[in-house]
């Protein structure tokens, strides 16, 4: 605890040091960074990232005119994020525009079935060192998903009342998790079993046509959006006081070549206060999202609906974005309610290479739940556990009516530079030991 106490009282100090008036800044300016960061989830990452910020005459500083954002990284365990984005007011007069191109590769994307607690995860199946390990691989497959979105918002005659409409065309490739590609230069010792051999969830649940054949392998997911956005935030990026509140309808029609039709609605709340101004502030957030009409593919079911993404990814509940320090995608239903609770502290500020800095921490809680539950028919299953009795039963991957809240809380650092380009460091505990232990996330922005 010394060493920890005193490495913050040497970064306040240092800070103090170079502390001065923040320069407005102007122009084009950019945040790059290699990109080595973690995710408890994804592992280590590596590659590169560049945001190109256009604060014109600086007149509108901490506001842009144009932000560009290239990415291209990998992480350790598989998993791949190729994209750019870019998003501006100016583009189009009086609309605020935001176009997303992105290919997201995981060739171990986590699957622990559906609704909640209603499904069991047996630690004991993946971890190596047990008795009862089947494989590192029985919750995962393999995932590869292409994405290109444009959302836009406008505004009614009010200043703040916005109304939001958007396309986002969406290519899921699903399949098993390539054990080959995985087990190349390992040892025989620490090879991993073949899904032939030793089958996951994902294998089994199509076995059990709980998962359809049409739908196993992935499919095309083209979306529309309309809805009514609230905003009165300060300040985008971190705001300390305002209200951030949407209401949208997503809708997929099946003869542009989806598997299925389906409507779905999405409602999310978010709230600012200032505690002390310009350095501490309490936040809050608050989205229900359920499925209003039509059968919903079950790879698209991971998707959190939102009126802009604040990353590469917006899927839960569980992990970075959602629930943190919650396995990923552990919370997955046909609807479901999350928020999340934020206390945000600005404890240092200065500059450096002539650009603004400040640091920040907070502490949170987490919290979710399925609100609408999947259906399941569970004859597949209990035909074929039957022929194994004593073996497996099905009480070890169905818990019938255990779903409740998921908990997680923890804190987090935030390095900003420009009040727009924001490094974060989060991690996160559950309270729940069925949903997992701890997560450490390194990635960009806040929250919300």
């Amino acid at each position: 605890m010394k060493k920890y106490s005193f490495l913050l009282i040497f970064v306040v100090a240092f800070c103090n040091v170079f502390a001065q008036e923040e320069v407005t800044k102007s122009g084009w300016n950019f945040g790059a960074l290699p990109t080595i960061t973690f995710d408890t989830d994804l592992g280590f990452q590596y590659g590169a990232l560049v945001n190109l910020y256009d604060y014109g005459d600086g007149s509108r500083y901490p506001n842009y005119n144009h932000s560009l954002y290239f990415e291209v990284s990998r992480y350790t365990k598989g998993s791949g994020i190729n994209r750019f984005y870019y998003d501006s007011d100016k583009l189009i007069k009086g609309l605020q525009t935001s176009v997303d191109i992105s290919f997201l590769s995981d060739q171990a994307y986590d699957f622990y079935g559906f609704n909640g607690y209603d499904a069991v995860v047996n630690s004991d199946w993946f971890d190596d060192e047990s008795d009862a390990y089947k494989t590192r691989m029985f919750y995962k497959y393999d995932r590869k998903m292409f994405r290109f979105k444009v959302d836009l918002q406008g505004r009614f005659s009010g200043e703040n009342l916005r109304w939001a409409a958007g396309v986002n065309l969406l290519n899921f490739k699903v399949g098993s998790v390539n054990i080959d590609k995985l087990n190349k230069g390992k040892s025989d010792a620490d090879k991993l079993p073949s899904v032939e051999e030793e089958p996951g969830l994902y294998e089994k649940y199509q076995q059990w046509e709980v998962i359809s054949e049409e739908e196993a392998d992935g499919g095309f997911v083209p979306t529309f959006k309309a809805g009514l956005v609230y905003d009165t935030r300060d300040n985008k990026p971190n705001p300390m006081k305002g209200i951030w509140t949407e209401a949208v309808v997503v809708g997929s029609p099946e003869f542009l070549g989806g598997e299925s039709s389906f409507a779905k609605l999405s409602l999310t709340h978010r709230q600012y206060f200032t505690i002390v101004p310009k350095d501490l502030s309490l936040v809050y957030r608050l989205a229900y999202q359920t499925t209003i009409a039509g059968d919903v593919p079950f790879y698209y079911q991971t998707q959190v609906i939102t009126s802009v993404l604040k990353g590469a990814a917006s899927e839960g509940l569980g992990g970075a974005k959602t629930l943190r320090g919650i396995r990923r995608n552990r919370v997955v239903g046909d609807g479901f309610f999350y928020g999340n609770v934020e206390a945000r502290w600005k404890f240092a500020r200065f500059q450096f290479i002539n650009n603004n800095f400040y640091l920040g921490l907070n502490g949170f809680m987490d919290f979710g739940r399925v609100t609408d539950k999947i259906d399941i028919n569970k004859e597949g299953v209990v035909t074929e556990l039957a022929l194994w009795p004593g073996y497996e039963s099905t009480n070890d991957y169905f818990d019938s009516d255990s779903e409740s809240m998921h908990i997680s809380y923890g804190a987090g650092l935030r390095v900003v530079m420009n009040q727009n380009f924001i490094v974060a460091l989060d991690y996160g505990m559950a309270a729940d030991d069925r949903d997992g232990d701890s997560g450490i996330y390194i990635g960009l922005n806040y929250l919300f």
